[in-house]
């Protein structure tokens, strides 16, 4: 049995308890972000200062739980593409809870005191003028996704595969991350090209929607090159581009002897051209720990080497 506390202690840890601010107060957030880091992204580093400013004179604090609830309610949708696919097939649910989102920024503003404090109630009333664009920019931002889906699988149409264009909730959270664990926007769309003659078009028809593009391989990466830093990105996933042949002896332009080359598409996984490397009595130089699951493609997009890079170089030379 633990020895009971003295009460004072008792009574010390329970004040610094209340005097202590609480690490979250934002609902839903079960994310790496902070606080902060939601409250700059949704309402912009001046709202931020504003709140910390406001912490200290708050007396019932339920203005600015109603405020953190309504950054909760954004946020939890913005970071599960299964609640967005879900809100943008009913509109009617998505207007309620907009509605919902203003009716509780309406009881902030019936909690204002000017007179009481007419520099606390414009700090106040910067932050609600914030919280509002934020709802409107929320709101809109599902038209604009409607729009854009539409308009993309249109155009990307012409150059792959409809199954090939992928908006769902599944493909979108797994192409958020590779195994960096970073996880900073969900893509607007997931590709995946059945052969490299797709490649060209794909790429093109990105440039024109206006998308950033990410090529992934594997996903296997601790560089963070296969995450996406924008919602309107478009991951190209090229595991389907794995065809290969053995190790062939091939002369190449500026050199006097055939050199042992292997034809490889982007999605091959690195152990198989280490296979056949060996196969014809070679080393294949690149030798990741992940080498059954990476890529080629990303093998070059990194200058990938290994354990073994100091004895046989890395992919790139």
């Amino acid at each position: 049995m633990n020895a009971p506390l003295p009460t004072q202690l008792l009574e010390a840890v329970a004040q610094a308890a209340q005097a202590a601010p609480r690490l979250r107060e934002i609902p839903y957030n079960y994310t790496s972000f902070s606080d902060r880091e939601i409250v700059i992204r949704l309402l912009g580093s001046r709202s931020w200062e504003l709140l910390e400013q406001l912490r200290g004179e708050r007396q019932t604090g339920r203005s600015a739980r109603m405020l953190y609830e309504v950054l909760g309610d954004i946020w939890v949708v913005q970071r599960n593409p299964y609640l967005q696919d879900d809100l943008l097939d009913n509109p009617k649910r998505r207007k309620a809870l907009v509605d919902a989102l203003n009716h509780r920024l309406g009881e902030v503003e019936k909690r204002r005191t000017p007179s009481a404090d007419a520099q606390r109630d414009a700090h106040v009333g910067t932050l609600l003028e914030a919280a509002r664009a934020c709802v409107k920019s929320f709101y809109d931002a599902f038209s604009q996704t409607y729009d854009l889906r539409k308009r993309a699988t249109s155009v990307l149409r012409k150059v792959t595969a409809k199954d090939n264009i992928k908006f769902d909730g599944l493909s979108r959270v797994s192409h958020v991350t590779d195994a960096t664990d970073w996880r900073v926007e969900y893509p607007f769309v997931v590709l995946t090209p059945d052969t490299e003659a797709e490649m060209a078009g794909m790429v093109k028809a990105c440039i024109e929607l206006g998308l950033t593009i990410v090529p992934r391989g594997g996903g296997t990466g601790y560089t963070g090159g296969a995450i996406p830093l924008t919602w309107k990105s478009a991951v190209i996933n090229t595991e389907k581009l794995e065809a290969m042949t053995e190790v062939e002896m091939v002369q190449l332009p500026g050199l006097s002897q055939p050199v042992a080359t292997v034809y490889s598409e982007a999605g091959v996984v690195t152990q198989r051209v280490a296979d056949a490397a060996e196969r014809a009595g070679f080393v294949f130089a690149v030798d990741p720990t992940s080498a059954e699951a990476s890529c080629i493609g990303g093998n070059i997009a990194m200058n990938a080497g290994g354990k073994k890079a100091v004895l046989w170089g890395t992919a790139a030379g």
